[in-house]
């Protein structure tokens, strides 16, 4: 019987297509005169690789950590046309997102987007009358072309079957719109996947040190393996900075004198067991601006979040005592003491949102995308949202395309000529899929469990049969990893062979769930660690 610390790297098998090792990767970077070098592996600089590899271009993507190890794997999980921002009147941006959103839920992405209805309550003193937030969520939902419905009013009694937890003291009215949920983690993965499909070269885990220079331009960067130490470099004829919260730091390896370009908005998120199931998320208004959401997700509840100016360092970004109090203070507006209980948080996470730098109130802030061009020549883009990151990419691109003195080339394909909608890898009917695996995945074994075959049909689409094939193998990859978690061992050997995993933390917090659940045991982590090492 095969166990799982002999479980051997997919690429021993002729067909397998596993990735090059890392040795193999970074002589293919070092080698080649790229023409394009992304710096930053966030979902703005995946997005960026995905597109410029898709026009053509020979692009190669580093990041210091893992691929959305940072703010791209701690958002509010929300694909959503940003209801707030009817409150400015930016209607034409509202509509926008939701151009995209529907995009990415119905075309792009629909095995990794899931809907989602809001419920948004009305309690008596209120920041928002009942007539106000109706008009709104049905404005809110003709800028999406009633995708999702009309947005309306429904009574107390009606929204507390939906979301038992809800306080009903003093609520006069729900109102009700439409919007999406995704594991960003994992989309970003797949962008990861579509942009390696493209034609891209990655490299996660590989910091830069230094950028390389010729005659005064950056033409690439000096990098150190952070597995094993080894330095190596990148030649560019164009230098992307897309690092997110540290884009200005490589602004000044650029040049020492360049001014600060952002500034940093903290917003800090708790994951806790669910006392009931919850068809339903609350939006619940806490002033004129903010609004501070409990969602169901992944089998848990996500609240949050915060919004305040951070000034520390990047890599130190981290859920405070304030914060959680702050959380948990916001979310009893609308959410009963019972489900807010201390005991049954099981994660807690930061991310820091990139911000055009100026004064004000950060959560009045737009969530503009900013690009510049250093003195150097190297462009630096920062900001935006997730809802939009297909836009980012495509705008990113339109701005290389327009350089002076066309430094990709005139034979760069535009991006009016590119497929409007191309799909991310894996994209099925994720119904479809669960179904197929219920009905083939334990052939010749044992019958997959139900909640395994949802999990690995939502977050990996048609992939999901490759995973199913390695269970069918060996049969210690069919086990559970935890008896509490829809996870099976096989996710580990496949994150490892197929999707760049490297460290025990991004197996578990960005590839599957185990560390947003609170089980991420020791004994699991070793066992992950054990599973890492033989495929190297």
């Amino acid at each position: 019987m095969t166990t799982l610390q002999s479980v051997p790297a997919l690429g021993t098998h002729p067909a397998s297509g596993s990735l090059p090792s890392r040795a193999e990767t970074r002589e293919q970077l070092s080698k080649a005169t790229y023409d394009l070098l992304v710096i930053g592996g966030g979902i703005l600089g995946i997005s960026t690789a995905w597109h410029a590899a898709q026009s053509g271009l020979r692009v190669a993507l580093v990041d210091a950590g893992d691929f959305a190890g940072a703010t791209s794997s701690a958002s509010s999980k929300l694909l959503h046309g940003g209801l707030r921002y009817l409150q400015t009147g930016a209607v034409k941006l509202v509509a926008e997102n939701h151009f995209e959103r529907r995009a990415v839920s119905r075309q792009v992405a629909p095995h990794l987007a899931n809907p989602l209805t809001f419920y948004l309550p009305v309690y008596k003193g209120g920041p928002h009358g009942a007539a106000k937030l109706g008009a709104g969520v049905f404005a809110y939902s003709a800028l999406s072309a009633f995708g999702d419905g009309v947005g309306h009013v429904i009574s107390p009694s009606r929204a507390a079957r939906d979301v038992p937890e809800l306080r009903t003291d003093n609520l006069k009215a729900v109102a009700v719109y439409g919007d999406d949920q995704m594991n960003d983690a994992r989309m970003a993965l797949m962008t990861v996947r579509a942009a390696v499909d493209a034609g891209a070269v990655v490299l996660n885990h590989a910091a830069v040190t230094g950028l390389r220079f010729t005659k005064g331009r950056v033409t690439g960067a000096e990098l150190e393996d952070r597995q094993d130490g080894s330095e190596f470099g990148v030649n560019a004829r164009l230098v992307l900075n897309a690092t997110g919260p540290w884009v200005d730091h490589l602004r000044k390896l650029e040049d020492p004198a360049s001014a600060p370009s952002i500034r940093l908005s903290k917003g800090a998120h708790l994951v806790l067991k669910r006392t009931r199931p919850w068809k339903a998320a609350l939006a619940t208004p806490i002033d004129k601006y903010r609004i501070t959401f409990a969602l169901p997700w992944e089998d848990m509840l996500l609240l949050g979040t915060t919004d305040e100016e951070y000034e520390g360092d990047p890599a130190d970004v981290a859920v405070t005592e304030k914060d959680t109090a702050q959380i948990l203070d916001e979310a009893a507006f609308s959410v009963r003491d019972q489900q807010l209980s201390r005991d049954l948080i099981t994660y807690s996470f930061a991310g820091l949102r990139v911000l055009p730098g100026g004064p004000g109130d950060t959560s009045k802030a737009k969530r503009e995308t900013v690009v510049t061009e250093g003195r150097g020549g190297m462009l630096s883009v920062a900001g935006g949202k997730w809802t939009t990151f297909r836009h980012i990419g495509r705008t990113v691109m339109n701005k290389l395309a327009e350089l002076p003195g066309h430094p990709l080339g005139e034979d760069m394909e535009p991006m009016a000529r590119l497929p409007k909608k191309v799909p991310l890898p894996g994209i099925a009917n994720p119904n479809a899929v669960a179904h197929r695996l219920l009905v083939d995945g334990g052939t010749p074994g044992p019958r997959m469990p139900a909640d395994t075959a949802r999990h690995l049909a939502t977050h990996y689409g048609s992939l999901a049969f490759d995973i199913a094939r390695l269970a069918n193998e060996n049969s210690a990859l069919a086990e559970r990893i935890h008896p509490d978690a829809p996870e099976i061992w096989a996710q580990v050997a496949y994150a490892r062979d197929r999707e760049w995993a490297e460290t025990a933390d991004d197996v578990l917090r960005r590839r599957t769930t185990l560390t947003i659940r609170g089980l991420a045991t020791d004994g699991i982590r070793a066992r992950v660690e054990d599973m890492l090492a033989d495929g190297r």
